[in-house]
């Protein structure tokens, strides 16, 4: 079933938001560097300021209305999807798929130059109809109705989605979580795919008896990635064990909730330290506002729980043989050689980017757009 949908935050839940704000009990500051035991206090201080009296949320719903949207049920489960055709009647379907703690926000600025390529300076003839959905349990989708909603289970249930929509076969692009869940796609049903690109390298290689030894740049990566395990990924211990207490606090406090999310928007992007050289604060505080007012934080965190504990993985052997694409952004969290890649992957380009990170989509639309237009320019069905 297909329903058409348009945002419209109560007000009430607005008013809410901004009392909370106002009402926050802040912790002493870290005797430290602002930023050494997470979000620093004056800068989470003075965002929350903005976001109480300042940030114009109904803008940010008017810019996000601009899209074609839908709750589409597929498998039992509803789904909200930004679904944007291009003008153009040659333009190829793209699957777009977001990760955490981002959201389909994150494609605002990117969707226009896919769906409109000549009005960006680029060639009508590289056009995409885009179909951004939620991931189940992100804004306006539902959380998942049953356990075991792993990413694997999701790529099945984008499958079921794209194929609902009326697109047989599609290209897939992701970065976080959605490079697992288009990865495990591109894996389990690549009949459906015409190409795959990513951001992020989305499955880790088979090991074991009969796996080709590391090269010294994998074993340098592995080590480098442990090294900064303690330091760079003590949320996804937490997310992966106990999402549902931490999930209380940061439904209840947009303070907290903005405090867990930012770092990761500081620590992650191109922006060495400052963060509004990257994002705005409108954009940081609308990717936010979404997680608030639709009360998904615990539930967008719980796709780690299922990850970890659902232990998909790569058989020994097996290997993604459809075409694909990477996009290495030089301020990504994990960054595997390209040897890495190609033990997973049928890796037919690998481009270093200039510039940007883990947020490519938000940080730099243009640079992901055309990589994206000459990567997809071979694969036209």
């Amino acid at each position: 079933m297909i329903e058409p949908f348009r945002i419209a935050v109560p007000e009430p839940v607005l008013a809410d938001l901004r009392e909370r704000l106002a009402r926050t009990r802040w912790p002493s500051p870290s005797p430290l560097d602002p930023w050494a035991q997470g979000t620093a206090l004056d800068d989470l201080q003075s965002l929350c300021a903005h976001w109480r009296e300042d940030f114009d949320w109904r803008a940010q719903e008017r810019l996000l209305n601009g899209f074609a949207q839908a709750m589409v049920t597929v498998e039992g489960e509803r789904l909200h999807v930004i679904h944007e055709r291009s003008p153009h009647a040659e333009a190829q379907p793209l699957l777009l798929l977001h990760g955490w703690p981002g959201s389909v926000y994150e494609f605002y600025k990117l969707i226009p130059r896919l769906t409109r390529p000549e009005a960006h300076g680029g060639d009508p003839r590289d056009a995409f109809h885009v179909i951004a959905p939620s991931l189940p349990g992100y804004g306006w989708s539902p959380a998942p109705s049953r356990p075991g909603a792993t990413p694997r289970r999701f790529a099945r249930l984008f499958a079921a989605l794209m194929q609902s929509l009326g697109y047989p076969r599609y290209g897939l692009q992701g970065g976080d979580w959605g490079a697992v869940i288009a990865s495990w796609l591109a894996l389990d049903i690549p009949a459906r795919v015409t190409a795959l690109h990513l951001n992020m390298a989305g499955l880790r290689p088979p090991d074991g008896p009969g796996s080709p030894p590391l090269t010294e740049a994998e074993q340098a990566f592995i080590k480098q990635t442990r090294a900064m395990w303690n330091e760079r990924f003590g949320y996804f211990a937490i997310q992966a064990s106990r999402p549902q207490s931490l999930g209380y606090g940061l439904t209840d406090s947009p303070a907290g909730l903005a405090g867990w999310i930012v770092e990761k928007f500081r620590d992650w992007s191109d922006c060495r330290g400052d963060i509004e050289s990257a994002f705005t604060r409108d954009e940081l505080l609308a990717n936010l506002t979404i997680y608030w007012v639709t009360g998904t934080i615990a539930s967008s965190m719980r796709l780690y729980y299922e990850h970890q504990h659902g232990r998909d993985a790569l058989a020994p052997g097996q290997r993604v043989e459809v075409p694909t694409g990477f996009a290495d952004f030089p301020a990504e969290i994990v960054r595997p050689p390209r040897s890495w890649l190609e033990r997973v992957y049928r890796l037919e380009r690998y481009r270093q980017m200039p510039r940007g990170g883990h947020f490519a989509a938000l940080e730099q639309p243009a640079l992901l757009a055309e990589d994206l237009s000459e990567f997809f320019g071979k694969y036209r069905p």
